[in-house]
């Protein structure tokens, strides 16, 4: 037995009730969600778009947010078993002894879900008009404080652990293995929540001043792409396959985020910004 570590094995159930089973992960998982809309819903507001805008862009969303995030999870981190399998990338089921059985989903990519939201943005552009780049750079400042409490929920139920330390505040992931591991998920859920606060902040009090829009996301990109370049040193591998990688495939995926912020404010950014 370790001892002188965090010993981790929470249960990951919250309640069940009347045959349905509410689970922290959920719940962290729609907390997170729902505090990420009222941001956006409190900065359209502001603007005085019309709500039809909101509405539209929520349900948009919240379909290419999850269609992206489970596509990239089931072709860039199990692609063998997906592609002969593809009615279980959409669908919450699987067939066992000639049967089709609910299992719920288990694999969602961050990557995925991001280029969702992108998708969801220049789709109201196109059906209501709307201003595609200020409504990114609302997207982008809300999105950090989603992943927090989606790192949340990952931790109580010991999933996207870190790698094997000697730290003195390492966790022991009991559902996991036996080994002191660094708890990745609570590096990721304080950077994301850190992010936010200085975005929104910085947003609050100075608007677009000298910048143009497209900013906010242009720098949420980079951040949240290095930060997860470098996060994914202490991480253990998702698939057996990463290992012969020289970076693991979240390093990979980060890599077009960098080079997406850096372009975005390279484009928006180098025109003369109007006065008054």
């Amino acid at each position: 037995m370790v001892t002188g570590y965090i010993m981790w094995n929470p249960d990951p159930v919250l309640f069940t009730a009347g045959g349905m089973t509410v689970r922290w992960y959920g719940v962290m998982f729609a907390t997170g969600l729902v505090l990420a809309a009222w941001y956006v819903w409190r900065r359209f507001r502001r603007k005085g778009y019309p709500q039809g805008y909101f509405d539209a862009l929520m349900v948009l969303s919240f379909v290419l947010m999850f269609l992206g995030a489970r596509l990239c999870h089931c072709l860039f981190y199990e692609p063998g078993y997906y592609l002969s399998h593809p009615v279980e990338m959409v669908f919450p089921v699987k067939r066992v002894a000639g049967e089709w059985t609910f299992t719920g989903f288990y694999g969602l990519a961050s990557h995925g879900g991001a280029a969702g939201l992108v998708c969801a943005v220049l789709l109201l552009k196109w059906w209501k008009g709307a201003p595609a780049l200020e409504v990114m750079d609302d997207m982008a400042i809300a999105t950090p404080l989603a992943g927090g409490f989606i790192r949340t929920g990952n931790l109580i139920n010991s999933e996207i652990v870190g790698g094997v330390t000697d730290v003195p505040w390492a966790f022991v992931f009991e559902a996991y293995d036996p080994l002191p591991r660094h708890p990745a998920q609570i590096y990721e859920g304080a950077f994301y929540l850190l992010l936010f606060a200085v975005m929104a902040t910085v947003c609050r009090r100075r608007g677009y001043g000298k910048v143009k829009p497209g900013f906010y996301m242009g720098i949420v990109f980079i951040a949240i792409g290095v930060f997860r370049f470098a996060i994914e040193f202490f991480k253990e591998v998702q698939a057996g396959f990463e290992r012969e990688l020289a970076l693991n495939m979240g390093q990979w995926l980060s890599v077009p985020f960098i080079a997406a912020g850096v372009l975005l404010l390279v484009f928006t950014q180098r025109r003369e910004v109007k006065k008054g």
